[in-house]
């Protein structure tokens, strides 16, 4: 007698799941300890989707056992004249004998209608895997940037102003609560303020190869910008001990100094519209500090 093979099933994790989840991915990415994943599901756990999205993702599951999970971030993003729901897929792991139940997970964590799917960081050997899933490639690498460099001797005046501190000038209210949720996450918020307008940025601080401190570029109206503000921008971060600037970039960034590194870090979507570069508001870059 052969005996039945244990139900599979895929559904939304709960808050009764999140202990489950963390041990799952703590053992699929043994490079980050479960004190990890539980930061990385209590972010998610006051994290606001946007209505009918799921809360964390995705449970695969056997004989009521978890044997998969997908993360998706999920939010609001601003779409030409309106808005629209973004999922960022982050971090999924199946255990390898249940590897080939991994298309159900993945298809079920796709299957919500008018939204626009991010993976801002794909394995090099999931690229494939995604592109048959109908990813496109958005971003081909990274900019490094040294932008103190620039404007050393004249520029327009700036003011540059973290997102708590008070000023007249008028922001955006969407704008304005981006800042104020990712300076919460450890990003640095800022406003530069030129000829009466504010204009927002978001930085994630980062060590590259455990020695070299940076800031990452998770949020602005246009890397333009960013060009523009760079000298500015830039001197602040350096006080602060963040010397260089990674931008998302298909070549190098016209205006500013620095190194183009293509195939770095490749971005890709699916559905809605196609990504700017200089928006990774609430994905996992912002959200889990990956």
């Amino acid at each position: 007698m052969v005996a039945a093979a244990p139900a599979i099933r895929c559904r939304q994790i709960a808050n009764a799941d999140v202990s489950a989840t963390v041990a799952l991915l703590a053992r699929g990415f043994p490079g980050r300890g479960r004190a990890f994943w539980r930061r990385a599901l209590q972010r998610l756990a006051e994290h606001r989707p946007p209505p009918g999205l799921p809360q964390y993702g995705y449970l695969l599951e056997s004989g009521g056992e978890p044997v998969g999970a997908i993360l998706l971030i999920c939010s609001t993003v601003r779409a030409g004249d309106g808005f629209a729901a973004r999922c960022n897929l982050s971090s999924w792991y199946v255990v390898p004998a249940f590897r080939s139940y991994a298309p159900l997970l993945v298809s079920r964590a796709l299957a919500h209608k008018d939204v626009t799917y991010l993976n801002v960081s794909p394995a090099p050997h999931t690229v494939p895997i995604i592109e048959a899933q109908g990813f496109a490639r958005y971003c081909d690498g990274l900019f490094v940037a040294v932008p103190m460099l620039k404007d050393l001797f004249g520029g327009e005046p700036v003011q540059v102003i973290e997102a708590h501190e008070h000023v007249e000038v008028e922001i955006d209210p969407f704008e304005r609560e981006i800042l104020r949720r990712h300076a919460a996450l450890g990003c640095v918020s800022l406003r530069c303020v030129a000829a009466g307008r504010a204009y927002p940025f978001v930085f994630r601080p980062r060590i590259v190869k455990r020695i070299v401190p940076c800031a990452r570029l998770i949020y602005c109206r246009d890397i333009g910008d960013l060009v523009r503000f760079a000298g500015p921008i830039g001197r602040y971060l350096a006080r602060r001990g963040m010397p260089l600037v990674i931008v998302d970039a298909n070549g190098p960034v016209a205006g500013l100094v620095g190194v183009f590194r293509g195939g770095r870090m490749p971005k890709y979507f699916k559905g809605g519209e196609q990504p700017r570069l200089g928006d990774l508001a609430y994905t996992e870059c912002a959200v889990l500090g990956v």
